[in-house]
């Protein structure tokens, strides 16, 4: 006999309890399962703890590089297990506070791998779990490529981050090579470089994020890590990996030549996939589509009329990003359409901000260049330096560009992208501004803090009708 539920959900992180806390809020109840840890990748090994030791790293370079004539550098100290070890603190904290006491009431969880028995029910560690309604909310993992030899040793993921688990890593690695240049690599391998292990990035494309970003953006990125000793290599496919006396190869196709990269060890960072392959889908007669992403409406209704799917587990259908508040959006939504007799939401993708934790931050919204041409927009766009944000010059830190992209005709602003100091707080005003189709002389009108980093959209912005080198300070 199965335990019945009005909701059962896979899974238990961000999107999960945005489900299951809708449900308790309409009066239903709702399960949870997880065969990690409660709260999923965000709290338990991706957002919090990466942002955590990034800031320590940032901490450690700001003191050995101090950017104001005046002040001597200092070389701080730096015990790599003891950073761990608050790390490990941080994410107890948030993980109780803002997940494990919420359970109870009328919602909870059971802990063990999960398959679909039937479209109605599934199985937790041998025990059965039925729902009236079901929500697939089982996120995503670390993408590892078929590459000779690399299942032959021991290599890193993300995974190195979690807590309580084998994987975490509490060793400071002597010296590491990346695979991908995505935003793990970028984040992680300017981290470790800060914390004393020399990085080197591989990656195939012939760029940094030459995907989904404007092609400005990684080449400054890119100059930024190679100033700070990262070693990034593009151009470069990995043909094989070798372990042998303590260390690891990489045996490369580069220009034609073959090239072999060593290191103490290796973090593969190749991208991440959506966590469908052992969870049965086929026995509740849910599709997944050839990226292996559970099929759904933009109602977040799978193709079984009574099984829902929300979070990185779909990826980017709909117009989806794989992000924590996205997937924990999508989760009341989908238990709002299935729960109650209101018309049904819809999912809108249009605006979503998103942040790379690099030093400068990385910041965009909305279309690139590429993709604004591609639906058919007559495209503005403008790329400025940071050197002309007078913020940026006061602090010292002219690194980075911000990019808008605006319809010709319009003026209706449609994306932008940004490298530069709290790139990650400042893209918030250009999300606001796009969720109520901003035009440019909005951004021009509004009066701006000075000096300020959002300033930077003002500026480029102006740069649509006026030189902004030319400008006064605050001038229009």
């Amino acid at each position: 006999m199965a335990d019945h539920y009005d909701l059962v959900i896979l899974g238990s992180g961000s999107t999960a309890f945005a489900a299951a806390l809708k449900a308790q809020e309409l009066g239903k109840t709702a399960v949870m399962t997880e065969h990690r840890t409660i709260g999923g990748t965000c709290v338990n090994r991706g957002c919090l703890p990466s942002k955590n030791l990034i800031e320590a790293a940032k901490l450690l370079h700001e003191a050995r590089h101090p950017r104001y004539p005046g002040l001597s550098p200092c070389d701080m100290a730096m015990n790599f297990r003891e950073l761990i070890g608050q790390k490990d603190e941080v994410v107890h904290g948030y993980r109780k506070k803002k997940y494990e006491s919420l359970l109870g009431g009328r919602f909870g969880i059971e802990h063990g791998p999960v398959r679909f028995v039937d479209p109605h029910v599934v199985e937790v560690d041998g025990k059965r779990l039925s729902g009236d309604k079901m929500l697939v909310a089982t996120g995503s993992h670390a993408f590892i490529p078929d590459i000779p030899g690399l299942a032959d040793g021991p290599y890193l993921t993300s995974d190195l981050l979690s807590v309580d688990e084998a994987v975490e890593l509490v060793e400071q690695p002597r010296s590491l090579l990346i695979l991908g240049a995505g935003y793990i690599a970028l984040e992680l391998g300017q981290m470790f470089q800060r914390f004393g292990t020399p990085v080197t990035i591989l990656e195939r494309s012939e760029q940094v994020l030459a995907h989904g970003y404007e092609p400005e953006v990684g080449p400054a990125i890119a100059r930024v890590l190679a100033e700070e000793g990262v070693q990034i290599v593009t151009g470069a496919s990995v043909a094989s990996v070798r372990y042998e006396e303590g260390e690891v190869a990489a045996i490369t196709t580069l220009g034609g030549k073959q090239r072999e990269f060593r290191a103490k060890r290796l973090l593969v960072a190749t991208g991440r996939r959506p966590s469908t392959g052992e969870i049965g889908l086929d026995r509740a007669d849910v599709a997944i589509n050839d990226r292996g992403e559970v099929q759904v409406d933009r109602h977040l209704r799978t193709t079984v009329p009574h099984i829902f799917a929300a979070g990185d587990v779909i990826g980017v259908q709909i117009d989806s990003q794989p992000a924590t508040p996205v997937g924990a959006r999508q989760g009341g939504m989908a238990v709002h359409n299935a729960l109650t007799d209101a018309p049904m939401q819809e999912f809108d993708g249009r605006v979503i901000p998103r942040t790379i934790f690099t030093d400068p931050q990385i910041a965009t919204v909305g279309m690139t260049e590429v993709e604004a041409i591609a639906a058919g927009h007559r495209c503005w766009c403008s790329t400025i330096p940071m050197s002309l944000v007078p913020r940026a010059g006061a602090i010292r830190d002219t690194r980075g560009i911000i990019k808008m992209v605006a319809d010709a005709d319009t003026d209706e602003v449609l994306g932008v992208s940004m490298v530069g100091h709290n790139a990650g707080e400042v893209i918030h005003e250009a999300a606001m501004a796009l969720r109520y189709r901003a035009k440019l002389p909005d951004f021009v009108d509004l009066l701006h803090v000075f000096p300020t980093m959002a300033e930077a959209l003002k500026i480029v912005a102006i740069s649509r009708t006026k030189d902004p080198a030319k400008l006064s300070c605050c001038a229009e």
